[in-house]
């Protein structure tokens, strides 16, 4: 079964940016939701953002509105999370997942919704 395929985290003082990715070959062409999500060390994995691949139709989780940015590159098939004004409680790993949706309206910010998983990036943010 293919899995979502991560790159892109690093370390990064607090107010800085990254930029991590994901390949979404699998899923462009069909009625895909993708979405960002993250988990800290010892915590429960949270919804990040996501976005239905068909339309870029987007939703955020309150935390990430105006700091985290999801996006898309059709012709590079790829997906990507733009994470600025980092704080060290964004430190995580960070899991790009997929999920069938025939509708952008299907496309919500449930985890539990999303049944394929990458193996993640790990994002660390210094004081």
């Amino acid at each position: 079964q293919a899995r979502p395929v991560e790159s892109g985290g690093g370390s990064v003082q607090t107010g800085g940016s990254l930029r991590v990715s994901c390949d979404v070959a699998e899923y462009s062409k069909s009625d895909y939701c993708m979405g960002w999500f993250f988990q800290p060390v010892g915590k429960e994995r949270e919804s990040v953002a996501t976005i239905y691949i068909r339309d870029g139709t987007t939703s955020y989780v309150d935390s990430a509105q105006g700091r985290f940015t999801i996006s898309q590159d059709s012709a590079k098939n790829m997906l990507y999370l733009q994470l600025n004004s980092l704080r060290p409680e964004d430190s995580a790993m960070y899991y790009c997942a997929a999920q069938r949706a025939s509708y952008s309206w299907k496309c919500q910010l449930r985890l539990t919704d999303f049944d394929s998983w990458g193996q993640g990036t790990q994002v660390t943010v210094s004081s």
